[in-house]
Parts: structure tokens; C-alpha cells; sequence
């Protein structure tokens, strides 16, 4: 991905604001209750109702033993629904599939999945549901919106949602499939691309706990751990929490990328003794070689940590919580964007500051 690109946009101009516009303003039926009155010192308690259990995928508790033998709906076939419908096909589960792009659908079905023609078809003719989309607003047109999941869904079946969305977006969907009389759990995922082809994702759910127990088997099949968060509202709270620390983490590590660079180091061994020291994480080994390269392989879109930032940095207002580090990281994931690297992996935010180091040379 070369530094420099045409019509480039006035960066100092987009960093200055960080004015944030909240996530509840894309459809006028979600909820605003979510919104705890400030504190100036810690509660006595807590705000979300975090009580959980963690269980891996070797547990031993009941649920875990047994074979989940009813038949799975999946809606959303991209970069994570595709591969986490494909291990449940593999795993030999009983699978009908949707996605707005019905050529998505073709790989699965050679390898034995069902199609169905819409949401509301797959719900109803599937035990369990699972909904794997890109943002709030598909989440809920796809849930909630015309021929969607919701009007096909009953007593005795059950909607797992685990796109990553905000609080008020799950309690939204979690209220509808309520009035039909079904169970709701959320369990997005921490884990991008590879993880979800491996298996090795881990859910954060909360909802409905025999759902839970019910599903399980296939959150099993599906990752390497699991944790129950009670309420609907947790699982959605911990992952943008999650993605917030990891969008910052990101751009931090760009910064160390580039100033290595630019003061003669080799930003390779920068990598290299960054992951052998305390402050190690995998994701520094797995994006750093690529990006001292200048390359940005797909395994989480750009415009999705953009997204999860923005979410997030709504919760913290919510909340009255200061993010002035996430903020400023958003900034920067804005002005990627803007070069029109969306679809490029988010560690492309690099480029962001590459750009910026040009200006103001």
C-alpha cells in the first residue's frame, strides 16, 4: 500500500474534531434508557451487572457433553459468518443459510448447507438462529426489519446474535424476539478471520441462560472459550470495551512503528523485541512483519474498528467515563478511512500517520 495517495483530504483539519456522533441516532426505535446517571466516585454498584463464568472448550459441565441435534439457522456470510457456518457444516450440523448476496451462500451449500430465501424463512424453519452482520442497522433490518428473522420466530426457538453491536441495539432485538415468545442470547466474538476459521474465537454472551446451556455445543464448535455475562447489554458492553482497547493498541503501535523508522532503527527488530517483552501480544507478531512492509492482508476491516471505536466511545458517554486516548485513536481510524482504506485490515491506520508525517514535513 504505497504512502502516498491521491486527493488527499486536509489531515490536520479531520484530527482537530472529536466530536462523536452517537449510535442511537440510525434508527429512532432504539431505546435511550441506557443511560446511568453520572458518578464522581466509584459505585457501590456496579452499572452492568457483570457476574460471569467462563468456561473453554474442554469444559466439563453438562452442556458442553452434549450434542447439540436440532437444526441451525445463519444469517450473514461474510468474513466471520462464512467460515463459522462452514465449521458447523463440517462439524456436521443440520445448516440453512441466508445472506443479502446469495452467491455467499454457494460455497456453503456445496458442502451440504440449505438455503433459504430470507430471514424470516430461515428463523422459522430452524431451531436456532445465528446472525453474524456488519453493524447495528443490518443487525436490526435483518432481525427486525421486512421479512426479517423475527416475524419467522416462535415459541421453542431461539435467536444468537453475535455481531458486534451497542447496548441499545441488542436490548432492541432481544425485546422483539421476547414478544414472539422465543429466547435471545448476544455473544459477539473476540477474533477476527483466522480464528474463526480455526475455531478459536471466544464468545461473550448474555440473555437468555437456557439458551445459553442449549447452544453451548455449538459455541464449542465454534470457539475456544465462552463467557456468560448475565444481561442482555453485557456481552455488547465487553466487546466494545475489548475493541476499544484494541484500536488503541493498534494505532499506539503504529506510532512505534514509524518513529522507529524515522530515527534510523529497523522497525523489523522493533517488532521482534516487542513481542519477546512484557507489553507482548499476538497481535503485534501477526500484523507487524506485514505492516513494516506496507501491506495490510483483510483479517478485520478497518471501517469495522472505526465502527466498534465509535460505539464504544458512545458507551463511555453514556456512562460520563473520559476516553480521551480511544477518542483521539478514532480520529485517526476516521482519516484512514478517508483515503479509502476501509476494507483494508485496521492495522492500514498506519498509513493514516504516514500521511500525516508528509504534511507536516
Amino acid at each position: 500500500m504505497p504512502s502516498t495517495l491521491l486527493a488527499k483530504p486536509n489531515i490536520n483539519n479531520l484530527l482537530s474534531s472529536t466530536a462523536m456522533a452517537l449510535c442511537s441516532a440510525f434508527c429512532p426505535r432504539i431505546s435511550t434508557n441506557f443511560r446511568p446517571k453520572p458518578f464522581s466516585s466509584f459505585p457501590s454498584k456496579p452499572l452492568l451487572s457483570l457476574s460471569f463464568k467462563v468456561f473453554s472448550s474442554q469444559a466439563t459441565d453438562a452442556s458442553s457433553q452434549d450434542k447439540f441435534s436440532g437444526r441451525v439457522g445463519f444469517l450473514g456470510l461474510g468474513i466471520m459468518g462464512s467460515p463459522m457456518a462452514q465449521n458447523l457444516i463440517k462439524a456436521g450440523c443440520d445448516v440453512i443459510v441466508w445472506n443479502r448476496t446469495k452467491s455467499k451462500c454457494d460455497p456453503l451449500i456445496s458442502l451440504g448447507a440449505k438455503y433459504s430465501s430470507s430471514p424470516e424463512e430461515v428463523a422459522a424453519n430452524c431451531d436456532v438462529t445465528f446472525a453474524m452482520l456488519a453493524d447495528p442497522e443490518s443487525a436490526i433490518d435483518v432481525a427486525c426489519g421486512k421479512n426479517g428473522a423475527v416475524s419467522g420466530i416462535g415459541p421453542g426457538k431461539g435467536y444468537v446474535d453475535v455481531s458486534t453491536v451497542d447496548v441499545a441495539t441488542s436490548k432492541l432485538i432481544n425485546e422483539h424476539i421476547k414478544a414472539r415468545g422465543a429466547l435471545f442470547l448476544e455473544a459477539p466474538v473476540s477474533g477476527s478471520k483466522k480464528p474463526a476459521e480455526d475455531g478459536q474465537l471466544i464468545f461473550l454472551t448474555a440473555g437468555d441462560r437456557s439458551l445459553y446451556e442449549l447452544v453451548s455445543p455449538l459455541l464449542d464448535i465454534l470457539g475456544k472459550s465462552r463467557f456468560y455475562l448475565g444481561e442482555v447489554g453485557n456481552g455488547a458492553a465487553m466487546k466494545l470495551v475489548v475493541n476499544m482497547i484494541m484500536g488503541s493498541m493498534m494505532a499506539s503501535f503504529s506510532e512505534g512503528i514509524l518513529l522507529s523508522k524515522k530515527v534510523g532503527l529497523d522497525p523489523s527488530v522493533l517488532v521482534k523485541v516487542v513481542s519477546q517483552g512484557a507489553i507482548s501480544a499476538p497481535m503485534y507478531s501477526l500484523k507487524g512483519p506485514s505492516m513494516v512492509k506496507s501491506q495490510y492482508p483483510t483479517a478485520f476491516p478497518l471501517k469495522h474498528q472505526q465502527k466498534d471505536l465509535r460505539l464504544a466511545l458512545g458507551l463511555a458517554e453514556s456512562v460520563s467515563q473520559s476516553t480521551p486516548i480511544a477518542a483521539a485513536a478514532n480520529e485517526l481510524y476516521k482519516v484512514a478511512k478517508s483515503y479509502g482504506l476501509s476494507d483494508e485490515d485496521f492495522s492500514a491506520v498506519i498509513e493514516a500517520l504516514k500521511a500525516k508525517s508528509q504534511d507536516t514535513a
